[in-house]
């Protein structure tokens, strides 16, 4: 295995920081021989799996960064993508696999706003920018590529041997104008947070992919620090969040449970004057499930 020529696959070599990326990527493929062996013999099972690297060389480099999760360890992230491609591979077509990794979106479901706008819509993509927390990204579009919300997630078996899914980070807008962008967003989607629109869309992936279980990075599961402040203070409080959307913690602190299905309120919780917006709201999500569910099921191997 050509460890040079595979590591300039994956950097530009132009950029400083970048050549440096290649050096230590190669220094650690050189002292770890056996383990990017036991990757290349993954990849080379089959053709598909050998076009998806091909495509996305990245893999050979999340193996062997601290990526994913805090303190992951070379043989959990190896395992990580060999359990997620087999995942894949057995449950869905190889054009699902073609276009993911050959960076192309796979359209969930989408909606119309305005002149301004354009229209929103939620897809399953990765890039190579995401590539320290996930496999594979839902991420809330808007028609001139504002990403709204994203989360970067992977699939793999939990502790009870069930395929489930992992999110390794959520992510918000990089833009100017975000605070009022997500206003406007919010009232398109009857008094519904994109933050929570986001994970709604994820549950949706999960539960039609027949995943059993969802679980999230926490504040100590992150694998980097970028959202601590300089001043130790959090720029964005995971477990806050798991926790109000119904998660709970598990034995391993890295890790909140989430649960598959948001629970509603009923109407008979909902103020009177607050029930048109409500019922709207529930038709719009209802919509969204339908919507990722067949989307997904287009790209489902036969029985």
């Amino acid at each position: 295995m050509n460890f040079v020529e595979l590591g300039k696959k994956i950097y530009d070599l132009n950029n400083p920081r970048e050549a440096h990326r290649f050096a230590v990527f190669v220094a650690r493929c050189c002292f770890h021989p056996q383990k990017m062996q036991r990757v290349e013999d993954f990849f080379s099972q089959s053709e598909i799996l050998r076009e998806v690297a091909e495509k996305f060389p990245y893999f050979y480099e999340q193996v062997t960064r601290a990526f994913f999760y805090h303190k992951s360890t070379f043989d959990e992230r190896i395992k990580l993508v060999e359990e997620h491609l087999n995942f894949l591979t057995r449950t869905m077509n190889e054009n699902f696999l073609r276009k993911l990794y050959g960076k192309e979106e796979i359209l969930l479901w989408k909606m119309p706003l305005d002149e301004n706008l354009g229209e929103m819509r939620i897809v399953i993509f990765i890039h190579g920018g995401q590539k320290k927390e996930g496999l594979a990204s839902i991420i809330l579009f808007l028609s001139d590529n504002t990403a709204v919300y994203q989360i970067m997630f992977w699939i793999a078996k939990d502790s009870a041997e069930n395929f489930s899914m992992y999110i390794g980070a959520l992510q918000g807008p990089n833009v100017e104008n975000s605070k009022d962008l997500i206003k406007i967003l919010t009232k398109k989607c009857h008094a519904y947070r994109t933050k929570n629109l986001i994970l709604y869309a994820a549950q949706a992936v999960a539960r039609a992919l027949n995943l059993k279980k969802i679980y999230a990075v926490t504040n100590e599961g992150y694998y980097a620090n970028n959202h601590i402040r300089a001043d130790r203070k959090l720029k964005t409080s995971f477990s806050d969040f798991w926790q109000e959307c119904g998660g709970s913690p598990t034995n391993d602190k890295r890790f909140f449970e989430l649960p598959l299905v948001e629970k509603r309120k009923t109407f008979e919780e909902i103020p009177t004057q607050k029930r048109a917006v409500y019922r709207r709201r529930f038709a719009l999500l209802d919509e969204i499930d339908a919507a990722i569910f067949e989307n997904l099921q287009a790209y489902k191997k036969e029985d």
